[in-house]
């Protein structure tokens, strides 16, 4: 009768450990799906999502700064252009050769050759560019005449970046980035007054 009592709590403590055991590998395994659930969801969602870079022109000082007068409107500038393509992607963009063109109302005053070359994962590629702004070739009919006498001439920036983000030196696809930005000059402070890109 004592060792029937015995077997009977025995085969109870038996059953009571192997009702944990599966508890631990139910809750282990449920954790490694949930995890793996988890680990895709985010390769998809933020690994895998391809965004074109920002192709911009920073802020810059003026180097020399000659301008005319209303009745006689001429203008010529030179500065360094801060160039910057931030690329925010989880790999690296390569990028072709191009040309940013700086435009004032609409004619081209002045471009600058931005070389094929790749702007690494998580970083912004920085490329410092001569500029020389003519305005001799400005129509008749221009403003800037009337903008010389404000004292403030509005330039734009205008390019187009063509590349490709490989991510994991497999997965890749085709990124087109567009600079325009809108840039005001203080004539009599030979600085630039603002700066705004979209």
């Amino acid at each position: 009768m004592v060792f029937y009592r015995k077997d009977q709590e025995s085969q109870q403590l038996t059953d009571e450990e192997r009702r944990k055991k599966r508890m631990k590998w139910t809750i282990g395994i449920t954790a490694f799906v949930i995890f793996q659930v988890v680990q895709a969801l985010f390769f998809v969602l933020v690994i895998m999502k391809f965004k074109s870079p920002k192709f911009r022109v920073g802020e810059f000082d003026i180097q020399s700064l000659n301008a005319g007068t209303q009745a006689s409107p001429s203008f010529d500038m030179t500065f360094v252009a801060p160039i910057r393509i931030k690329n925010t992607n989880w790999g690296p963009f390569k990028y072709d050769a191009t040309t940013v063109n700086f435009v004032y109302g609409g004619v081209q005053v002045g471009e600058v050759a931005i070389p094929k070359s790749k702007a690494n994962f998580k970083s912004t590629k920085k490329i410092d560019a001569n500029v020389t702004l003519n305005f001799t070739n400005l129509p008749s009919d221009s403003t800037l005449g009337s903008e010389l006498s404000s004292g403030v001439i509005t330039l734009n920036s205008q390019g187009e970046l063509k590349g490709k983000v490989t991510v994991m030196f497999m997965f890749k696809k085709n990124k087109t980035s567009q600079m325009n930005c809108t840039m005001a000059i203080d004539v009599s402070a030979k600085a630039l007054k603002s700066l705004s890109c979209r």
